[in-house]
């Protein structure tokens, strides 16, 4: 299974992006591939490939802080466009003084048919977030802060984390950069923020759905030449509906350290190593609900070569679950094909992940994968099925008919890895438990994308899914197929 890395070890693979907030750095090629200057829609850079040349400005990151506008302090490297005003605002005569603002408007529509298989009833909704920030930069010292007002209409359903939060903080931390010797530069950060590590699988942002998900917490990176160390201790924020009354969980926490070496001054292609850390007082599995502590230990190789790109991981995960041992495993890979030169410009890729699960909810050993904070929209826009006791198959591909336009066709199915386990929802709640079936085969999806990017600042993009039934959900309850239409219009200076 795909594990994670820091932001700037985020391989480049471009398939994925218009699925519904995929990996990040596919949603980053597919930002490239639209001749997009500043952002597609649910597009990130890694901090690495950022550009501040004259003819192109920083690509936006989901982050915002990962941003660098300080080389519009020349003014040679000004293009003159309307927001340059906006991200480099000087602060008195020192050019290390000096604050960048930006901000994210962003409606989605979402109208499910046949919801949990038929078990829910139909519905249809509209996600609204408004997002402004301010990055406050002093020397070596910065401020950063970003609230967020959002709102969801025409759901009856009662709200839940990722639909609305009214008007609270997303984002508030202090930075500090310290030369602690030659080449090496280290980063010490306190407060809010959103994080992904790598492709979202262990940690993420959970961009794609109404509301963010900001981590409480510390973080020190130290970099130096090809190389960087992250060592991090995160709480989960909790969500709710109303005006600032969102909160630090106190259930729930994730420490760890992860390195990441780099083959090549361009960061292409490189190795990550890390140990991931979970403690959760209350996680719910089809063996039972108890206190799980999970040691995540894995490395993955990545890279791309322009045309060629690849992600191949492995991961074990170690522990304890209401006072039973935890052994669990994840094994996957990713490999994909751009063709440039061929009318359309056509992008092909293959991903393949197995996720461990458990063997019999009757013994003393859990076996369930337990990947903690995943990517709101896993496996693309339709995503009722989680990280958890799966195996799964998605060949996709990409063309584009226009410099500006992207259309993606992708097809998935779905197995349980152990008959012995049931199936979760990407949150990690039970959505069908496997006590009383015996079949393997979950379904399979089919799902069409495109994405326009209109203007440098506005993305439009629209998503058509189905999933339909295996013999597994036929065993276990309402089996009719999911439908599923999303829209979405996200204007991001």
């Amino acid at each position: 299974m795909k594990g994670s890395a820091p932001a700037s070890a985020r391989p480049i693979s471009p398939v994925n992006a218009l699925h519904g907030m995929t990996t990040l750095a596919a949603q980053y090629r597919c930002a490239q591939s639209l001749g997009a200057a500043a952002l597609a829609l649910y597009a990130a850079v890694p901090a690495a490939a950022q550009t501040t040349d004259a003819s192109r400005a920083p690509t936006l990151t989901i982050e915002r802080y990962d941003e660098d506008w300080a080389v519009l302090a020349d003014p040679a490297k000004r293009t003159g466009h309307w927001t340059e005003g906006a991200k480099y605002i000087p602060l008195g005569d020192d050019d290390g003084a000096y604050l960048t603002t930006g901000i994210e408007a962003r409606s989605r529509y979402e109208g499910y048919r046949n919801t949990n298989w038929g078990a829910s009833p139909d519905q249809g909704y509209v996600w609204h977030r408004l997002m402004p920030y301010a990055d406050l930069h002093v020397g070596k010292v910065r401020l950063f802060a970003q609230p967020i007002l959002s709102t969801i209409s025409g759901a009856d359903a009662p709200k839940r984390p990722v639909d609305t939060t009214g008007i609270d903080v997303t984002q508030a931390f202090g930075e500090v950069e310290i030369d602690v010797a030659k080449d090496t530069v280290l980063k010490v950060a306190a407060g809010r923020r959103l994080l992904s590590l790598g492709a979202g699988r262990f940690i993420d942002t959970r961009y794609g759905p109404g509301v963010p998900l900001p981590f409480d917490g510390v973080q020190a990176t130290a970099n130096r030449g090809r190389s960087q160390v992250t060592l991090l201790y995160l709480r989960p924020v909790s969500t709710m509906p109303g005006n600032f009354n969102d909160r630090t969980e106190s259930d729930r926490s994730a420490w760890g350290a992860y390195a990441t070496r780099w083959f090549g001054s361009d960061r292409a292609q490189g190795v990550d190593v890390y140990y991931l850390g979970y403690r959760d007082r209350h996680a719910v599995f089809d063996q039972g609900l108890g206190r799980e502590v999970a040691h995540t230990i894995g490395t993955r190789l990545f890279g791309d070569t322009g045309r060629w790109y690849w992600n191949v991981e492995g991961v074990l995960q170690r522990g304890s679950f209401a006072g039973m041992p935890v052994r669990a495993w994840g094994a996957g890979g990713e490999v994909g094909r751009r063709f440039p030169a061929l009318p359309w410009k056509p992008e092909v890729a293959l991903l393949s992940d197995v996720i461990s699960g458990d063997r019999n909810p009757n013994d003393h050993v859990l076996g369930t994968f337990n990947p903690m904070f995943p990517r709101g929209k896993y496996f693309g826009a339709l995503t009722p099925v989680g990280p958890r006791n799966l195996i799964h198959l998605r060949p996709s591909t990409t063309v584009h008919p226009a410099a500006n336009v992207a259309l993606s066709l992708t097809g998935v199915a779905y197995w349980r890895e152990s008959k012995g386990d049931g199936i979760y929802n990407i949150p990690g709640f039970l959505v069908r438990s496997g006590r009383d079936a015996s079949a393997r085969f979950i379904g399979k999806q089919l799902e069409l994308a495109i994405a326009w990017q209109a203007t440098r600042e506005l993305n439009l993009s629209t998503q058509l899914s189905t999933f339909a039934p295996g013999a597994f959900i036929r065993e276990t309850g309402p089996a009719k197929s999911i439908r599923m239409l999303g829209a979405a219009a996200n204007f991001r200076f």
